[in-house]
């Protein structure tokens, strides 16, 4: 049974900096690309950053303007995503998602199989 748990989220004054992390296991983690969604209530889930099985290659929504990382470590079966210069419009719900391939780095939703449960990051003016 593959599970994905997040944890990291809370709340920060804007400005500030928040890490995320999310264990995962049921699979061999470092087969397949891993990527973070967010969503607030009522709306789509919206994509904000991938990851490929090594680490290597990266992409990320315009929206992170660079304030965003993210990263992983296989042998800790582990995704990270650490949020710097954080604004009131990154308040959402966070959530890891783990891919079908190792290389591709979907950005849809439809494109990854397994999800968390989500973690909340609230960010105050």
């Amino acid at each position: 049974q593959v599970q994905l748990v997040e944890s990291g989220g809370g709340l920060v004054q804007a400005g500030g900096s928040l890490r995320l992390s999310c264990a995962c296991s049921g699979r061999t983690f470092s087969n397949y690309a891993m990527a973070w969604f967010r969503q607030a209530p009522g709306k789509e889930r919206e994509f904000v950053a991938a990851i490929n099985w090594r680490g290597g290659s990266t992409h990320y929504a315009d929206f992170v303007k660079g304030r965003f990382t993210i990263s992983r470590d296989n042998a800790r079966s582990t995704v990270y995503l650490q949020m710097n210069t954080l604004e009131p419009e990154d308040t959402d719900i966070y959530s890891c998602a783990e891919g079908t391939s190792d290389a591709y780095i979907g950005q849809r939703p439809d494109e990854y199989p397994y999800w968390g449960q989500g973690t909340q990051v609230t960010v105050s003016s």
